[in-house]
């Protein structure tokens, strides 16, 4: 039996707008990875321009990520923070009443490298997005150091 006591390395991948193909590259890096024999975690910390289906919050970006991964992980730590308009992450969080934390995406990075090798990490537009007041999308690569 092995126990791991450090975080997983991680990849965050980032663009600059809606449909450039972060998604797409996030998930070829997870199954690119995975044929290496590598645990792969994915993450996107936060999302907005998810759908409800069957009283859950989805975000296609997630099911890809999801299914790209070997480590199987809950929507709600891949994806700790899904809004549903398809706006700027920060205006999403203000409209449904939510102040994005790094902690929380902190202990979900956490929670998902103790059962990977890497976790890669797909950020919501540029890495300039503002996320909060004092948060943007490139904290997220710098905390998760």
């Amino acid at each position: 039996m092995s126990v791991r006591t450090s975080v997983a390395r991680g990849l965050f991948v980032t663009g600059t707008d809606t449909g450039v193909g972060k998604t797409l590259i996030a998930c070829a890096l997870l199954h690119g990875f995975a044929a290496r024999g590598l645990r792969v975690a994915a993450m996107k910390p936060v999302a907005a321009g998810a759908v409800r289906r069957r009283g859950v919050w989805y975000h296609d970006d997630v099911v890809q990520l999801r299914a790209a991964a070997n480590v199987d992980a809950p929507q709600a730590v891949v994806n700790p923070y899904c809004f549903a308009p398809p706006i700027a992450p920060h205006i999403a969080a203000q409209v449904a009443g939510v102040t994005i934390r790094m902690a929380v995406i902190k202990k979900n990075y956490a929670r998902l490298g103790r059962n990977a090798d890497l976790v890669v990490v797909e950020g919501a537009g540029g890495l300039l997005v503002p996320l909060g007041r004092r948060l943007s999308a490139v904290d997220i690569p710098v905390w998760l150091g």
